[in-house]
């Protein structure tokens, strides 16, 4: 048995009274996609940002290739690399151009030469589809291609792991199908990925697994096939009428 690439075990986080996360245990292995979903204000977003420890846990703990989360300093700025996040919002530095974007995380933190991370950041934006970008500033781009270079930047520090917390929600119809179709790419090629997510059709076509949240439980994890066909508890067929009938 190979050694999961995440494991959250027996996690409990509280803000003030309210308990976000109630004893969360998930392991994701290599190359596994696993996709969040649930209402919201279920705790997805909470449990994304747990994992590359924007947010503390109040119980348990969190492991990444079997290393603990480390609390703060400098182990945790190497482990925040191992683990890349894509946001809702495009969290993209405004004064630098797209390639500085990119580049920025390889060359400070992974000591890379400008010339390697140079060269890998093209490769990375011609990968999303927008190397012609490149000496643009984000503003000058559409929501969907900065979330492009967003998956970008997080790529280029050749994480184990890639985190997306509802990447497409802050976008419009028509650019969330590119975004998605670059996630798809990623998962085909098999990369590491936790996806909190509203988009079912991208749940049932990448994801290996479905973990279904609800009031900052796990409620069901099941295979998308059997999830989407045959949810096994009430309060997973009850959502997904909801959602599916639309």
């Amino acid at each position: 048995m190979t050694q999961p690439l995440v494991a959250v075990e027996g996690v409990d986080k509280w803000f003030g009274d309210l308990h976000v996360l109630q004893d969360i245990n998930l392991e994701v292995a290599p190359q596994e996609v696993v996709v969040v979903i649930g209402p919201s204000g279920s705790g997805k977003s909470t449990l994304c940002r747990t994992i590359n420890r924007l947010e503390p846990v109040d119980e348990g703990r969190i492991l990444i290739d079997g290393e603990p989360l480390p609390a703060e300093g400098k182990a945790l700025a190497t482990l925040r690399a191992d683990v890349g996040m894509v946001f809702q919002s495009f969290n993209l530095f405004a004064h630098k151009s797209i390639l500085e974007n990119v580049t920025l995380g390889p060359i400070k933190v992974r000591g890379k030469s400008k010339t390697d991370a140079k060269a890998r950041g093209m490769e990375l934006l011609e990968r999303v589809g927008i190397a012609n970008q490149a000496d643009k500033m984000p503003a000058q781009l559409s929501g969907g291609q900065q979330q492009r270079v967003a998956i970008a930047r997080a790529l280029a520090m050749d994480p184990k792991v890639m985190l997306f917390d509802e990447p497409t929600s802050a976008l419009d119809p028509e650019m969330i199908s590119e975004v998605l179709d670059v996630m798809l790419e990623l998962a085909s090629e098999g990369t590491t990925m936790i996806v909190v997510t509203h988009e079912m059709g991208f749940a049932k076509s990448a994801a290996r697994r479905v973990v279904f949240m609800d009031e900052g439980r796990i409620v069901e994890t099941a295979t998308p096939d059997r999830f989407f066909n045959d949810p096994q508890t009430e309060r997973a067929q009850d959502f997904l009428s909801k959602i599916l009938s639309h």
